[in-house]
């Protein structure tokens, strides 16, 4: 039997003395040929999403694509434009109380590592999963109906149903996210794949809601959105249906406190790895150095004498283009980028958020239209630069989360590193609404916006001075010790090839 290295040369000359006229035809071929040079082109991520479903199951393809595409894309797609205009025109807030309020909503994804110690620690009924995704999507059909059927419903009572569609979403979130962290540590060399998979998905369902966003908004108004957005949470609920993973039997409930105490003790073990805190630390500092100041651009976006007055219907395009500025960030990242190490994506991710923040200076100081631009022209241009910058460095984060995660307490790990991103994120809103209300930026006083626009910028340079504490090493290979990724056996642990979709009938 050869040594596969003599298989590898032997292959290498082969192809090094393959006759020159083959490649000559075969090019000669695709030149003549154009239209199967474009059919192939368009079959390649269908070819791509096959060997994702052959590797992993196409189950998980469809279940990321459902969570992901559906609800957390489309949905949220719709959502922001809708919370956005019921927070300025039916409870009319200011600017930097919208920012406070803004951070409430997603406090849910601050907790997710509650959630994700109920999902491995806890089954309902024998099983871990599905009972999760049908009551995330129950309290997201009922909190988005009382937001759209209750007439003139006071500002806590409203707030309180956009956190509980939160939790909705996040309670999902987790639970899908244990799928793909499971895949990342039986398959680490398809991380950024999976990855790309989820950021594909949240990407082209955002556009799509983005895109619809305005038109509805307009069409039936801010509450009326909140009432289409009862469909997406249903689908969370068909997926709980239709998940099928092994019944956990004679499930010790009595443990409960004790496999909590289990799981703590392993988060511990492992945030005390070198690079696992450090990574958290990092990733933290880039999300608050941040400095979330949407919500004034927004109401200048809006003004109809200080800013350009737009309309719904814009305001959803502008917003759709930076889906797709987001899908082109994720694109590259795919085909050139998954493979770089971390800190050398993460510096230029970096610089280039600092940089692509004064595009909003010069709009809002209106040197755009000194120079001929017009304003639609260049804030599509700034939301589509800005949120595929945004994408790139995202998307080594969430690779980098995934192969932080120990065996066993996949999903509440992963729950417990974005939930420290989420706490980065809401540093970042509530600081930037400090910054607006110390500026004075109201719901029609704009001086001071550029002020903000300049801080912003400067703040996002700060973390390229910290990039020392991302690990340095091969994004294809697992970071963790190998004691860490040893997967526990037993009874009421979840395998990762035992998750799969499965058809109501076979599941009783």
């Amino acid at each position: 039997m050869k040594h596969p290295a003599f298989k590898m040369m032997e292959e290498q000359e082969k192809k090094e003395t393959k006759p020159l006229h083959q490649d000559s035809a075969g090019s000669h071929m695709r030149r003549n040929n154009p239209k199967k040079g474009f059919l192939e082109m368009m079959l390649r991520p269908i070819q791509w999403l096959k060997m994702l479903s052959d590797e992993l199951h196409w189950s998980f393809v469809l279940g990321v694509v459902i969570v992901y595409g559906i609800s957390q894309g489309f949905g949220v797609g719709l959502s922001r434009v809708s919370t956005q205009y019921y927070m300025k025109d039916e409870q009319r807030v200011q600017p930097s109380q919208a920012q406070v309020l803004i951070g409430i909503i997603h406090f849910p994804w601050i907790v997710k590592p509650l959630w994700g110690l109920l999902t491995d620690v806890v089954p309902i009924l024998g099983y871990r999963r599905r009972p999760y995704f049908i009551f995330a999507g129950l309290l997201g059909v009922t909190s988005m109906l009382v937001l759209s059927l209750h007439k003139n419903l006071h500002l806590a009572f409203a707030l309180l149903s956009l956190v509980a569609g939160s939790a909705g979403i996040a309670i999902a979130d987790v639970a899908i996210d244990a799928c793909v962290t499971q895949h990342t540590i039986s398959n680490p060399s398809l991380a950024g794949d999976m990855q790309s998979l989820c950021g594909l998905s949240s990407s082209i369902g955002a556009f799509i809601g983005f895109s619809l966003s305005g038109f509805f908004v307009h069409l039936v108004g801010a509450k009326g959105v909140f009432g289409l957005l009862s469909i997406p949470a249903s689908l969370v609920v068909l997926v709980g249906i239709l998940l099928r993973e092994p019944h956990v039997r004679n499930f010790a409930y009595k443990r409960v406190m004790e496999k909590f105490v289990d799981a703590s003790k392993a988060m511990w073990t492992t945030l005390k790895c070198r690079d696992v805190w450090r990574s958290c630390l990092y990733m933290y500092l880039s999300l608050a150095l941040g400095l979330h100041i949407h919500e004034g651009m927004f109401y200048w976006y809006t003004d109809a004498k200080e800013g350009p007055s737009f309309s719904q219907e814009v305001v959803g395009s502008i917003f759709s283009v930076g889906a797709v500025g987001s899908l082109f960030g994720v694109l590259l990242y795919q085909n050139l980028l998954k493979s770089h190490p971390f800190r050398d994506i993460l510096f230029w991710a970096q610089l280039l958020s600092g940089m692509s923040g004064l595009l909003d200076l010069v709009l809002v100081l209106r040197i755009n239209l000194k120079l001929g631009m017009p304003d639609y022209f260049f804030v599509v241009i700034d939301e589509a630069i800005s949120r595929m910058v945004g994408r790139i460095k995202w998307m080594p984060f969430l690779v980098l989360s995934s192969k932080l995660c120990p065996a066993g307490i996949e999903g509440t790990f992963f729950a417990l590193i974005m939930s420290i991103d989420h706490i980065g994120l809401l540093s970042s809103a509530w600081s930037g609404g400090l910054v607006l209300h110390i500026l004075k930026v109201t719901r029609t006083q704009f001086d001071n916006l550029w002020i903000a626009i300049v801080i912003r910028s400067l703040l996002r340079l700060i973390p390229i001075g910290f990039l020392f504490l991302i690990p340095r090493s091969d994004p294809n290979l697992s970071i963790l010790p190998s004691e860490l990724l040893r997967t526990k056996k037993g009874n009421d642990v979840l395998e990762t090839e035992n998750i799969e979709m499965a058809s109501l009938v076979n599941s009783i």
